[in-house]
């Protein structure tokens, strides 16, 4: 077996698997983080949603051959490290305002929610309605408003 190298949660990590094998299966099941959640595997429902490069993606859709290296893939668990604090905004705004019901979804939307959060400070505007449209993360318990007080509450924080 081929070994995959890169970095995860600001730690070099090496793995022997296939190229094939899909980042979320490497991560849950080789690695042991969990907060990625295996939801529908093809790239729907964005359980999974972590960063590569600071960026949202699903693991579940990218093969770990894919990354090299130099490639910083975060979730949920290294989250809070990039802040250097207890807690990131964006989790603490979850807490706040109550978001959680069955919580499933919740590292994902979080993911997610930074990563939309993040390009709108890039772009030097703050977030909008369109931008929190964009996020299709899937919340079966329907939580959206909540969700969407939060990012707004953590946005004013990050």
């Amino acid at each position: 077996m081929p070994e995959q190298t890169f970095r995860l949660n600001g730690e070099q990590v090496t793995v022997d698997i296939g190229d094939d094998v899909r980042l979320l299966w490497v991560l849950r099941d080789v690695l042991g983080v969990t907060g990625p959640k295996y939801g529908c595997g093809i790239n729907v429902c964005k359980a999974c949603t972590s960063h590569l490069n600071g960026r949202a993606v699903n693991p579940c859709a990218i093969p770990v051959g894919e990354l090299s290296p130099t490639d910083e893939v975060t979730t949920i668990e290294g989250l809070a490290d990039t802040v250097s604090a207890d807690l990131h905004p964006m989790q603490q705004a979850w807490l706040d305002q109550d978001v959680a019901q069955c919580g499933y979804c919740q590292p994902g939307q979080i993911m997610a929610a930074v990563a939309v959060v993040r390009r709108a400070a890039e772009e030097g505007r703050k977030v909008t309605d369109a931008d929190l449209d964009g996020i299709r993360n899937i919340c079966r318990c329907g939580t959206y408003v909540r969700i969407r007080e939060a990012i707004r509450a953590g946005a004013e924080n990050m």
